[in-house]
């Protein structure tokens, strides 16, 4: 099995509200996303991620078919965080997503920082393992109520070296 990253162009962009769609639709069980009356979520930050140098969106295959999306950011303080990042339940534990994940920080070696709400099981089992595999040093672990939902969160930050 060949996990890729593959840059996303605008040209992708319909491709990934499509995905989109199905991301929301699992985030709407831990944040209680809601439909719009089109049956649709709304999801208001992918055209930023095409607007200039500091945002990424990524797609992710599995030999060669589309398996999920990746949205990263740079700050000023030349830190990437990940913005969202979502594997199809298809390819959901046959490590993909640490494959994706792992090609995913080494795009941009240096300071990294993710965060994810306490009530998403998944996301507080994965990613604090992850980020002790790629970290070159401690990872930081920050437990707060970062997202605008007021939702219990952890941040973590973590330094990964150039390969």
């Amino acid at each position: 099995m060949t996990v890729e990253l593959v840059p996303a162009g605008e040209a992708d962009k319909p491709v990934l509200e499509n995905l989109l769609q199905f991301y929301l639709y699992d985030f709407s069980e831990i944040r209680g996303e809601r439909l719009t009356p089109h049956g649709t979520f709304t999801y208001h930050y992918l055209d930023y991620y095409f607007l200039g140098d500091d945002r990424e969106a990524w797609l992710i295959t599995v030999d060669g078919e589309l398996a999920g999306f990746a949205f990263v950011r740079g700050d000023l303080a030349e830190d990437w965080n990940v913005g969202e990042f979502f594997v199809l339940r298809k390819f959901r534990r046959q490590g993909v997503a640490t494959e994706a994940a792992r090609l995913l920080f080494t795009t941009h070696p240096g300071e990294w920082t993710l965060s994810f709400d306490h009530d998403n099981a998944p996301a507080v089992a994965f990613w604090p393992a992850i980020a002790r595999a790629v970290a070159k040093g401690p990872v930081e672990v920050d437990d707060a109520y970062a997202h605008e939902s007021g939702a219990p969160s952890t941040r973590l930050r973590f330094h990964v070296a150039d390969l």
